[in-house]
C-alpha cells in the first residue's frame, strides 16, 4: 500500500524504519518543524525527518496540518493509508478521510487506558504491572477509534519511561506493519473500544516532575522513573534546581543506623551513598545534576556540596 507517515521523535523513526523495509511504499512523510536543541539552541531536524531524507522520501514539516498547501500535497501523494506515531499534532477532521483507508495510529498503551500524550509516563506513575501498544483508527475523539491490533508488555520493577518506551517502540513498529499487512489483505477486524476503563494521560510538564519528599517512597520512586529521561525529575538544593536520576527505595532492613528517623527531604551522606527522607522510608539517590553541570553519582555530589546535619532537599 501507499503510505503517508506522520511522526517526529526517535520512537516514531523506529516505525518508519520498519515501514521502509516492509512491502509497503512510503510515499511521503509529515513531521514537526525543526527545533532548537543543545546549549546553542541550534535548529536540528527531527529524527523522522533525518531518516526520511536519508531514504529519499519527500518530507513536509508544517507548523500545523491546516496550513495552506498541506492538503494539496497529501492529495498529490495519493496515499492508501496514513500511519501516525508520536507526531505531536492533531490530524484535522478535514484530512481524516483523505487516505482511502483512513489513518492508523500506533499508541503506547492498552486503550482505553491512558488516552493522551504521555501514556507510558502515566502507566509508571500509576504503578501498572502490564502495559502495551495498540493500533487504532483515528477519528475526531481523543484516541477513541476502533482498535485494529494490540500487544502487551510487562512493566519491569526498575523501568524508566525511556526504558519502557524503547521496548514498546520496537514491538509497536512490528505491530504497525502487521496491521497494514492485514489491512491490505482484508483480514482486519476492528474492535470498538470499551466505555469502561478509560483513563487520561495528559502531557507531563516540568512542574509535574518536581519531587515532593513528603510523598511515600514508592510514589517518589515512580515519579522519578516516569520522568526519566524527560522532562526530568528535579528538586531544589540551597535554592537552586537539581535534576535527579532514578533512585532506590530502601526496606527497613537495608537502612543504616539512624536513617529511619530522616524527615522528608533530609539528607544523610555517607562515603558511598546518599539517603533522603520521604513520607515513609528513605531512598538512596542515584545521579544528581546541578544546573549547568553534568550528572554525577550522588556520593560525589555530596562530597562537593558538604551537606550540614539536618540539611534537606526541596528547601
Amino acid at each position: 500500500m501507499r503510505v503517508v507517515f506522520a511522526g517526529t521523535p526517535q520512537v516514531a523513526a523506529t516505525s518508519l524504519e520498519r515501514l521502509l523495509a516492509s512491502g509497503h511504499q512510503v510515499v511521503g512523510v509529515l513531521t514537526r518543524p525543526d527545533a532548537g536543541a543543545g546549549r546553542g539552541r541550534r535548529s536540528r531536524p527531527t529524527p523522522v525527518r533525518r531518516l526520511a531524507e536519508e531514504a529519499g522520501v519527500p518530507v513536509l514539516a508544517p507548523g500545523r496540518l491546516r496550513e495552506s498547501g498541506v492538503r494539496e500535497q497529501l492529495e498529490a501523494w495519493a496515499p492508501d493509508v496514513g500511519a501516525v506515531v508520536a507526531y505531536g499534532g492533531l490530524v484535522p477532521p478535514e484530512l481524516l478521510g483523505l487516505p482511502a483507508h483512513g489513518w492508523v495510529n500506533l499508541h503506547f498503551s492498552l486503550l482505553p487506558a491512558w488516552r493522551g500524550a504521555a501514556p507510558v509516563q502515566h502507566a509508571l506513575l500509576a504503578g501498572d504491572d502490564v502495559t502495551g501498544a495498540v493500533t487504532f483508527t483515528l477519528e475526531e475523539g481523543l484516541d477513541t477509534g476502533p482498535v485494529l491490533g494490540r500487544l502487551t508488555e510487562a512493566v519491569r520493577p526498575r523501568d524508566t519511561s525511556g526504558d519502557l518506551l524503547g521496548r514498546l517502540a520496537d514491538s509497536g513498529a512490528e505491530l504497525l506493519v502487521a496491521t497494514l499487512d492485514a489491512m491490505e489483505a482484508g483480514t482486519l477486524v476492528p474492535e470498538p473500544q470499551s466505555a469502561d476503563g478509560v483513563s487520561l494521560a495528559p502531557k507531563v510538564e516540568v512542574e509535574d516532575a518536581r519531587v515532593d519528599w513528603t510523598r511515600p517512597a514508592f510514589a517518589v520512586d515512580r515519579l522519578v522513573r516516569a520522568t526519566t529521561p524527560a522532562p526530568g525529575a528535579w528538586t531544589t538544593w540551597r535554592g537552586e534546581r537539581v535534576k535527579l536520576g532514578p533512585l532506590e527505595p530502601l526496606t527497613a532492613e537495608e537502612l543504616p543506623e539512624g536513617a529511619g528517623a530522616l524527615s522528608p527531604g533530609e539528607l544523610l551522606a555517607g562515603r558511598r551513598d546518599v539517603l533522603v527522607g520521604t513520607g515513609t522510608t528513605p531512598v538512596r539517590l542515584g545521579l544528581v545534576q546541578p544546573q549547568g553541570r553534568r550528572a554525577v553519582p550522588a556520593a560525589d555530589w555530596a562530597r562537593g556540596v558538604r551537606p550540614a546535619p539536618g540539611e534537606s532537599l526541596g528547601d
